[in-house]
């Protein structure tokens, strides 16, 4: 695996998402170097000449009208970071604050923060060593940056607190300072404006939406391929993805979604079988799959375009503007999270929905009505269940995403004396976006495997894409020959949708 070069404009959502699993060692391009050391200059002119600038010497937030003496700039720096790493909750697994190292050192390595390589240099070879800060999660409130869950990240670098170190493939804990020891690496002094330049951007907000808009891509390809097997299994009908259909209303979303279910669905013995059958329409859930599909393909397109922009942007504040003959440090309000937060609420709202129309499914086909088999598929009706709690599960899932879907971004809560008066709310967003799409693909599954048992009841094949789908699946699944618990069916198949594992068999 090649190196992964950060330089503050090109970083990708996939450098994000794999870095851990692919291990891919970060180093800074010497373009970025020298941006870098082009921004520090200008905060050394400014305190050579006793210019009083906020964030690099003076008080922060309400307390931005105090000078700072150049004597106790370092100790500013220091203090801001103890008094700012008070986060609580859950800590974030040590994958994820990797991420969020990677996304705060591109940021910085733009050029625009007037912090010295040094400081960079450490956190990347934090990162490349696997020392991931003990963080806890909750304390962002998505505008000023994340404060707080960052402050955690600068304070092991200060070598204070604590750290989680990958040592023979397993995750211990130890003391910031032992951990950086293990690799000869010393803790850091930070100097004028670097702490702020470190807790003051968008970085867990960007890692949990990263791996929130990753999941999702593969999960709406799961939901058009969960749809083409349930629609199989209920020897539905394939006429509602006629291509004319969608090129009357020629929305990109739709157009893909059914395109998608009807290669599925080609060369199928089913739908032959079904020619001349007295069913003239389906349920909405089968026949309005690419209406309500498509939509959501589309806020991902727009997540990934607005994403990426965000990965590769200065947001700290202030940010250092310089040329030869003059500089400016402007403060402004690019640490604010409200693109993010939006659109995490956009996305567990989509999450609910690609679960809502696929728990339809699922409940059509245990019905006898609809799938012409045996009650919930089982194999001795009334003494058995076969798969009838299946729904109820999907069912409760729903319940847990239809409360996840609630918008973060109208919860502002004004901080800091009245100044920060309006925040995001884009850190609680992105993460409940991230747990919406593990729901989600619990839905998915249950569906994929009511599909699958139905599917393997049926004596003519299904289409060529749903046969694939079908041969993977029983891989993963076994045939239903007797009533057991399904979790570990269930779960297995979510591992390996997060994971890409369907969508990348049609790669």
């Amino acid at each position: 695996m090649s190196d992964l070069h950060i330089d503050g404009y090109s970083l990708k959502i996939e450098d994000v998402v794999s870095l851990f699993k692919e291990s891919r060692r970060v180093n800074l391009t010497d373009d970025a170097k020298n941006k870098m050391n082009k921004s520090r200059k200008t905060i050394e002119k400014i305190i050579e000449n006793n210019n009083v600038v906020y964030g690099i010497n003076t008080g922060f937030g309400s307390l931005s009208s105090v000078t700072i003496d150049a004597n106790s700039l370092e100790e500013l720096q220091s203090n801001l970071i103890r008094s700012h790493a008070c986060g609580v909750g859950e800590r974030m697994e040590p994958e994820h604050v990797l991420m969020m190292m990677l996304i705060r050192a591109n940021s910085i390595a733009k050029g625009y923060s007037g912090t010295r390589i040094e400081v960079i240099n450490l956190l990347i070879s934090m990162i490349n060593n696997k020392i991931a800060p003990v963080i806890p999660r909750i304390g962002s409130l998505g505008a000023s940056g994340d404060l707080a869950p960052l402050s955690h990240l600068a304070l092991a670098m200060m070598g204070e607190g604590e750290c989680n170190v990958l040592i023979d493939g397993n995750w211990v804990v130890k003391n910031a300072i032992d951990a950086l020891q293990i690799y000869n690496l010393k803790p850091i002094i930070f100097q004028a404006k670097e702490g702020l330049s470190l807790i003051n951007g968008t970085s867990q907000m960007c890692t949990y939406l990263s791996i929130a808009i990753s999941n999702m891509e593969h999960l709406v390809f799961a939901a058009d391929a969960s749809a083409s097997c349930s629609l199989e299994a209920i020897k539905g009908s394939h006429s509602p993805f006629d291509p004319r259909i969608h090129d009357v209303r020629p929305h990109l979303g739709q157009k893909i979604s059914s395109a998608r279910i009807m290669g599925f669905l080609s060369n199928s013995d089913i739908q032959k079988s079904h020619v001349n059958c007295d069913r003239v329409q389906d349920a909405y859930s089968f026949r309005c799959a690419p209406q309500v599909h498509g939509p959501i393909i589309e806020i991902l397109i727009e997540g990934r375009r607005m994403l990426e922009i965000e990965l590769n942007s200065a947001t700290d504040n202030p940010l250092v503007f310089s040329n030869e003959e003059k500089w400016d440090v402007i403060s402004g309000g690019n640490f604010h999270g409200q693109n993010l937060s939006l659109m995490s609420d956009y996305l567990a709202i989509a999450c609910h929905e690609l679960a809502s129309i696929s728990e339809r499914r699922i409940e059509q086909i245990l019905d006898p009505r609809w799938s012409g088999q045996k009650a919930f598929l089982t194999n001795k009706e009334g003494l058995e269940s076969g798969l009838m709690i299946v729904q109820y599960v999907s069912a409760s899932l729903i319940s847990e995403l239809k409360l996840l879907s609630n918008p973060t971004s109208v919860g502002n809560v004004p901080v800091s004396n009245g100044k920060e008066d309006h925040v995001s709310m884009g850190a609680t967003g992105t993460y409940r976006t991230f747990i919406s799409t593990k729901y989600l693909s619990l839905v998915l599954s249950n569906e994929l495997i009511c599909a699958n048992e139905a599917l393997n009841r049926i004596s003519e094949d299904p289409g060529n894409g749903v046969l694939i789908i079908n041969n993977w699946l029983s891989k993963l699944v076994k045939p239903l020959t007797n009533d057991r618990s399904m979790t570990k069916d269930c779960e297995e198949v979510s591992k390996n949708l997060l994971l890409g594992n369907l969508s990348n068999l049609f790669r």
